[in-house]
Protein backbone atom coordinates (compact mmCIF):
# COMPACT_ATOMS: atom_id res chain seq x y z
CA UNK A 1 0.00 0.00 0.00
CA UNK A 2 2.60 2.16 1.00
CA UNK A 3 4.85 1.84 -2.59
CA UNK A 4 1.25 2.43 -4.58
CA UNK A 5 0.59 5.58 -2.52
CA UNK A 6 4.57 6.73 -3.53
CA UNK A 7 4.16 5.85 -6.94
CA UNK A 8 0.51 7.57 -6.77
CA UNK A 9 1.81 11.06 -5.78
CA UNK A 10 4.54 10.59 -8.21
CA UNK A 11 2.50 10.22 -11.07
CA UNK A 12 0.27 13.35 -9.80
CA UNK A 13 3.43 15.79 -9.08
CA UNK A 14 4.50 14.61 -12.77
CA UNK A 15 1.24 15.71 -14.13
CA UNK A 16 0.94 18.48 -12.18
CA UNK A 17 4.25 19.74 -13.62
CA UNK A 18 3.12 19.04 -17.18
CA UNK A 19 0.33 20.76 -16.78
CA UNK A 20 1.66 23.58 -15.20
CA UNK A 21 4.32 24.09 -17.96
CA UNK A 22 1.78 23.58 -20.58
CA UNK A 23 -0.37 27.16 -19.00
CA UNK A 24 3.37 29.09 -18.74
CA UNK A 25 3.52 28.27 -22.47
CA UNK A 26 -0.12 29.48 -23.33
CA UNK A 27 0.06 31.93 -21.16
CA UNK A 28 3.33 33.31 -21.53
CA UNK A 29 1.76 37.12 -22.49
CA UNK A 30 0.28 37.30 -19.04
CA UNK A 31 3.26 35.12 -16.72
CA UNK A 32 6.62 36.32 -18.31
CA UNK A 33 5.41 40.18 -17.65
CA UNK A 34 4.87 39.09 -13.99
CA UNK A 35 8.25 36.65 -13.73
CA UNK A 36 10.45 40.26 -15.29
CA UNK A 37 8.03 42.18 -12.89
CA UNK A 38 9.27 40.22 -9.81
CA UNK A 39 12.84 39.80 -10.87
CA UNK A 40 12.97 43.74 -11.35
CA UNK A 41 11.70 44.64 -7.74
CA UNK A 42 13.97 41.91 -5.98
CA UNK A 43 16.72 43.93 -7.73
CA UNK A 44 15.72 47.55 -7.22
CA UNK A 45 13.74 46.77 -3.65
CA UNK A 46 16.27 47.95 -1.19
CA UNK A 47 16.81 51.02 -3.00
CA UNK A 48 13.00 51.68 -2.54
CA UNK A 49 13.68 50.64 1.32
CA UNK A 50 16.09 53.34 1.73
CA UNK A 51 14.26 55.89 0.10
CA UNK A 52 10.92 55.60 1.75
CA UNK A 53 12.74 55.23 5.06
CA UNK A 54 13.17 59.03 4.28
CA UNK A 55 10.73 59.82 2.07
CA UNK A 56 6.53 59.44 1.40
CA UNK A 57 6.64 56.03 -0.36
CA UNK A 58 5.23 57.36 -3.36
CA UNK A 59 7.89 59.54 -3.95
CA UNK A 60 10.52 56.92 -3.20
CA UNK A 61 8.44 55.06 -5.76
CA UNK A 62 8.91 57.88 -8.31
CA UNK A 63 12.47 58.09 -7.99
CA UNK A 64 12.70 54.44 -8.25
CA UNK A 65 10.59 53.66 -11.19
CA UNK A 66 12.78 57.12 -12.85
CA UNK A 67 15.65 55.58 -12.55
CA UNK A 68 15.17 51.89 -13.30
CA UNK A 69 12.98 53.38 -16.57
CA UNK A 70 16.30 55.89 -17.55
CA UNK A 71 18.27 52.74 -17.50
CA UNK A 72 16.51 50.54 -19.76
CA UNK A 73 15.77 53.33 -22.13
CA UNK A 74 19.83 53.71 -21.72
CA UNK A 75 20.86 49.99 -22.56
CA UNK A 76 17.88 50.10 -24.92
CA UNK A 77 19.14 52.73 -27.32
CA UNK A 78 22.63 51.21 -27.27
CA UNK A 79 21.51 47.80 -28.35
CA UNK A 80 19.17 49.43 -31.23
CA UNK A 81 22.05 51.65 -32.11
CA UNK A 82 24.45 48.93 -32.75
CA UNK A 83 21.83 46.33 -34.37
CA UNK A 84 20.94 49.17 -36.20
CA UNK A 85 24.36 50.24 -37.56
CA UNK A 86 25.60 46.23 -38.12
CA UNK A 87 21.94 45.76 -39.95
CA UNK A 88 22.66 48.57 -42.26
CA UNK A 89 26.36 48.00 -42.94
CA UNK A 90 24.98 44.48 -44.24
CA UNK A 91 22.42 45.83 -46.55
CA UNK A 92 25.31 48.05 -47.97
CA UNK A 93 27.86 45.02 -48.26
CA UNK A 94 25.03 42.29 -49.34
CA UNK A 95 26.52 42.10 -52.50
CA UNK A 96 29.77 41.00 -51.18
CA UNK A 97 28.54 38.72 -48.91
CA UNK A 98 26.58 37.06 -51.78
CA UNK A 99 29.80 36.41 -53.35
CA UNK A 100 31.28 34.99 -50.18
CA UNK A 101 28.34 32.66 -50.06
CA UNK A 102 28.68 31.40 -53.56
CA UNK A 103 32.55 30.93 -53.03
CA UNK A 104 31.49 28.72 -49.75
CA UNK A 105 29.06 26.68 -51.55
CA UNK A 106 31.28 26.40 -54.33
CA UNK A 107 33.99 25.39 -52.37
CA UNK A 108 31.93 22.67 -50.19
CA UNK A 109 30.49 21.12 -53.19
CA UNK A 110 33.69 20.56 -54.99
CA UNK A 111 34.27 18.01 -52.39
CA UNK A 112 31.14 16.11 -53.48
CA UNK A 113 29.09 17.31 -50.59
CA UNK A 114 25.43 17.52 -52.14
CA UNK A 115 24.22 19.31 -48.92
CA UNK A 116 25.62 22.70 -50.26
CA UNK A 117 22.79 22.68 -52.79
CA UNK A 118 19.82 22.70 -50.52
CA UNK A 119 21.88 25.24 -47.98
CA UNK A 120 22.06 27.53 -51.26
CA UNK A 121 18.31 26.99 -51.73
CA UNK A 122 17.60 28.37 -47.96
CA UNK A 123 20.52 29.80 -46.56
CA UNK A 124 21.66 32.58 -48.69
CA UNK A 125 22.61 36.54 -47.68
CA UNK A 126 18.92 37.25 -48.39
CA UNK A 127 17.46 34.84 -45.87
CA UNK A 128 20.36 36.11 -42.95
CA UNK A 129 18.88 40.17 -44.01
CA UNK A 130 15.42 38.60 -43.04
CA UNK A 131 16.53 37.36 -40.34
CA UNK A 132 17.86 40.27 -39.19
CA UNK A 133 14.94 42.50 -39.88
CA UNK A 134 12.91 39.77 -37.97
CA UNK A 135 14.89 40.21 -35.00
CA UNK A 136 14.59 44.24 -35.12
CA UNK A 137 10.80 44.03 -35.59
CA UNK A 138 10.81 41.35 -32.66
CA UNK A 139 12.63 43.70 -30.48
CA UNK A 140 10.06 46.88 -31.18
CA UNK A 141 7.27 44.17 -30.21
CA UNK A 142 8.73 43.93 -27.22
CA UNK A 143 7.89 48.19 -25.98
CA UNK A 144 4.09 46.64 -25.22
CA UNK A 145 5.41 44.05 -22.95
CA UNK A 146 7.85 46.24 -21.35
CA UNK A 147 4.94 48.94 -20.72
CA UNK A 148 2.93 45.97 -19.00
CA UNK A 149 5.83 44.96 -16.57
CA UNK A 150 6.56 48.91 -15.42
CA UNK A 151 2.48 48.67 -14.17
CA UNK A 152 3.26 45.44 -12.86
CA UNK A 153 6.64 46.65 -10.93
CA UNK A 154 4.70 49.80 -9.31
CA UNK A 155 2.15 48.12 -8.11
CA UNK A 156 4.68 45.64 -6.90
CA UNK A 157 6.83 47.74 -4.60
CA UNK A 158 4.14 49.66 -3.10
CA UNK A 159 2.63 45.84 -2.02
CA UNK A 160 6.04 44.61 -0.64
CA UNK A 161 5.33 45.36 2.59
CA UNK A 162 2.10 44.03 2.93
CA UNK A 163 2.96 40.76 1.89
CA UNK A 164 6.02 39.97 4.25
CA UNK A 165 3.11 41.39 6.81
CA UNK A 166 1.35 38.75 5.85
CA UNK A 167 3.44 36.07 5.50
CA UNK A 168 4.90 36.70 9.08
CA UNK A 169 1.17 37.04 9.98
CA UNK A 170 0.57 33.27 8.76
CA UNK A 171 -0.67 30.18 11.36
CA UNK A 172 2.08 27.90 10.01
CA UNK A 173 5.61 29.39 11.23
CA UNK A 174 6.98 26.91 9.12
CA UNK A 175 6.02 27.74 5.81
CA UNK A 176 6.02 31.55 6.82
CA UNK A 177 10.37 30.79 8.19
CA UNK A 178 10.85 29.28 4.60
CA UNK A 179 9.00 31.62 2.29
CA UNK A 180 10.48 34.75 3.96
CA UNK A 181 13.97 33.45 3.70
CA UNK A 182 13.97 31.89 0.72
CA UNK A 183 12.89 35.38 -0.86
CA UNK A 184 15.46 37.29 0.59
CA UNK A 185 18.28 34.90 -0.46
CA UNK A 186 16.94 34.61 -3.87
CA UNK A 187 16.77 38.67 -4.37
CA UNK A 188 19.80 38.84 -2.70
CA UNK A 189 21.09 36.32 -5.65
CA UNK A 190 19.29 37.78 -8.20
CA UNK A 191 21.47 41.79 -7.36
CA UNK A 192 24.52 39.67 -7.37
CA UNK A 193 23.43 37.96 -10.46
CA UNK A 194 22.71 41.28 -12.21
CA UNK A 195 25.93 42.88 -11.01
CA UNK A 196 28.42 40.17 -11.40
CA UNK A 197 26.74 40.13 -15.17
CA UNK A 198 26.64 43.44 -16.05
CA UNK A 199 30.20 43.75 -15.04
CA UNK A 200 31.08 40.48 -16.96
CA UNK A 201 29.29 41.75 -19.92
CA UNK A 202 31.12 45.34 -20.08
CA UNK A 203 33.85 43.73 -19.80
CA UNK A 204 33.31 41.61 -23.00
CA UNK A 205 32.50 44.70 -24.85
CA UNK A 206 35.56 46.74 -23.71
CA UNK A 207 37.85 43.30 -25.56
CA UNK A 208 35.75 42.76 -28.20
CA UNK A 209 35.94 46.65 -29.15
CA UNK A 210 40.00 46.19 -28.43
CA UNK A 211 40.18 43.27 -30.58
CA UNK A 212 38.22 45.33 -33.34
CA UNK A 213 39.85 48.39 -33.26
CA UNK A 214 43.36 46.30 -33.24
CA UNK A 215 42.23 44.20 -36.06
CA UNK A 216 41.04 47.10 -38.20
CA UNK A 217 37.53 45.18 -38.02
CA UNK A 218 35.19 47.56 -38.87
CA UNK A 219 32.59 48.67 -36.89
CA UNK A 220 34.61 48.08 -33.87
CA UNK A 221 32.24 50.32 -31.66
CA UNK A 222 29.34 48.58 -32.84
CA UNK A 223 30.46 45.21 -32.18
CA UNK A 224 31.82 45.78 -28.68
CA UNK A 225 27.66 47.00 -27.84
CA UNK A 226 26.49 44.01 -29.10
CA UNK A 227 28.95 41.89 -27.50
CA UNK A 228 27.99 43.58 -24.05
CA UNK A 229 23.94 43.20 -24.72
CA UNK A 230 24.18 39.66 -25.89
CA UNK A 231 26.21 38.86 -22.80
CA UNK A 232 23.54 38.93 -20.63
CA UNK A 233 22.27 35.78 -22.25
CA UNK A 234 24.16 32.74 -21.65
CA UNK A 235 25.42 30.29 -24.60
CA UNK A 236 23.44 32.06 -26.64
CA UNK A 237 24.46 35.47 -26.30
CA UNK A 238 28.45 35.30 -26.72
CA UNK A 239 28.12 32.15 -29.81
CA UNK A 240 26.20 34.98 -31.55
CA UNK A 241 28.65 37.49 -30.69
CA UNK A 242 31.23 35.48 -32.01
CA UNK A 243 29.92 34.26 -35.25
CA UNK A 244 28.56 37.42 -36.79
CA UNK A 245 31.89 39.61 -36.00
CA UNK A 246 33.94 36.61 -37.64
CA UNK A 247 31.57 36.18 -41.06
CA UNK A 248 31.89 40.27 -41.57
CA UNK A 249 35.73 39.75 -40.73
CA UNK A 250 35.72 36.95 -43.65
CA UNK A 251 33.58 39.75 -46.26
CA UNK A 252 35.91 42.09 -45.49
CA UNK A 253 39.47 40.91 -45.10
CA UNK A 254 41.45 39.64 -48.01
CA UNK A 255 42.44 36.34 -46.03
CA UNK A 256 40.57 33.96 -44.85
CA UNK A 257 43.52 33.62 -41.93
CA UNK A 258 42.79 36.61 -40.93
CA UNK A 259 39.10 36.23 -40.22
CA UNK A 260 40.50 32.62 -38.31
CA UNK A 261 42.28 34.90 -36.24
CA UNK A 262 39.74 37.07 -35.24
CA UNK A 263 37.32 33.83 -34.48
CA UNK A 264 40.33 32.14 -32.32
CA UNK A 265 40.77 35.46 -30.72
CA UNK A 266 37.12 36.22 -29.83
CA UNK A 267 36.22 32.76 -28.48
CA UNK A 268 39.28 33.16 -26.27
CA UNK A 269 37.71 36.34 -24.95
CA UNK A 270 34.30 34.65 -24.19
CA UNK A 271 36.24 31.34 -22.89
CA UNK A 272 38.23 34.06 -20.45
CA UNK A 273 35.53 35.37 -19.07
CA UNK A 274 32.74 33.48 -19.17
CA UNK A 275 34.54 30.24 -17.82
CA UNK A 276 37.53 31.91 -16.18
CA UNK A 277 36.94 35.06 -14.42
CA UNK A 278 33.01 34.99 -13.78
CA UNK A 279 33.15 31.93 -12.09
CA UNK A 280 35.77 32.92 -9.72
CA UNK A 281 33.68 36.13 -8.94
CA UNK A 282 30.10 34.73 -9.06
CA UNK A 283 31.80 32.38 -6.21
CA UNK A 284 29.63 29.76 -4.85
CA UNK A 285 26.86 31.46 -4.14
CA UNK A 286 25.30 31.49 -7.25
CA UNK A 287 26.99 28.21 -8.52
CA UNK A 288 24.53 25.48 -10.35
CA UNK A 289 25.34 22.87 -12.78
CA UNK A 290 26.61 23.85 -15.87
CA UNK A 291 24.19 21.30 -17.59
CA UNK A 292 21.32 23.20 -15.61
CA UNK A 293 22.35 27.14 -17.28
CA UNK A 294 22.18 25.46 -20.50
CA UNK A 295 18.96 23.48 -20.14
CA UNK A 296 17.12 26.35 -18.49
CA UNK A 297 18.22 29.05 -21.80
CA UNK A 298 17.17 26.39 -24.30
CA UNK A 299 13.87 25.64 -21.99
CA UNK A 300 12.98 29.11 -21.70
CA UNK A 301 13.64 30.51 -24.68
CA UNK A 302 11.33 27.83 -26.21
CA UNK A 303 8.67 28.76 -23.32
CA UNK A 304 9.11 32.75 -23.84
CA UNK A 305 11.20 33.58 -26.90
CA UNK A 306 14.22 36.23 -25.93
CA UNK A 307 13.20 36.73 -22.80
CA UNK A 308 13.17 33.78 -21.68
CA UNK A 309 16.32 33.39 -22.84
CA UNK A 310 17.34 35.94 -20.22
CA UNK A 311 15.27 34.84 -17.36
CA UNK A 312 16.02 31.01 -18.07
CA UNK A 313 19.07 31.46 -15.49
CA UNK A 314 17.53 33.45 -12.56
CA UNK A 315 14.52 31.60 -12.52
CA UNK A 316 16.62 28.31 -12.27
CA UNK A 317 18.39 30.26 -8.93
CA UNK A 318 15.46 30.85 -7.49
CA UNK A 319 14.22 27.22 -7.78
CA UNK A 320 17.51 25.46 -6.45
CA UNK A 321 17.59 28.03 -3.62
CA UNK A 322 14.03 27.69 -3.01
CA UNK A 323 14.47 23.59 -2.70
CA UNK A 324 17.63 24.46 -0.11
CA UNK A 325 15.17 25.67 2.63
CA UNK A 326 13.55 22.59 3.09
CA UNK A 327 14.82 19.39 4.27
CA UNK A 328 12.63 17.12 1.79
CA UNK A 329 13.50 19.17 -1.00
CA UNK A 330 17.57 19.65 -0.09
CA UNK A 331 18.10 16.79 -2.48
CA UNK A 332 16.79 18.58 -5.10
CA UNK A 333 19.06 21.45 -4.83
CA UNK A 334 22.62 19.05 -4.08
CA UNK A 335 21.33 17.61 -7.70
CA UNK A 336 21.35 20.65 -9.22
CA UNK A 337 24.29 22.50 -7.53
CA UNK A 338 23.71 24.27 -4.56
CA UNK A 339 27.03 24.96 -2.79
CA UNK A 340 27.38 23.31 0.76
CA UNK A 341 27.07 26.13 2.72
CA UNK A 342 23.64 26.91 1.25
CA UNK A 343 22.41 23.12 3.31
CA UNK A 344 21.85 23.24 6.41
CA UNK A 345 22.77 20.46 9.01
Amino acid sequence: MTTTNHWSRTMITIVAIIVVLAALYQASSLVAPVAAAIFIIAIVWPLQSRLQAYLPKLVALAIVMVTTIVVFVIFASLVSWGFGRIARALLAESNRFQALYSQTTTWIESYGITVAGVWADHFNVGWLLRMIQGITARLNATLSFWLVVVVYVILGLLEVDDVKRKLASLHDKEVARITLSASTTIAAKFRRYMLIRTLMSAATGLMVWALATISGLQLAQEWGVVAFALNYIPFIGPFIATLFPTLFALAQFDYWQSALIVFACLNLIQFLIGSYIEPRVAGSALAISPFLVLFSVFFWTYLWGIFGAFIGVPISIAIVTLAAEHPSSRWLSVLLGAPPKERPA
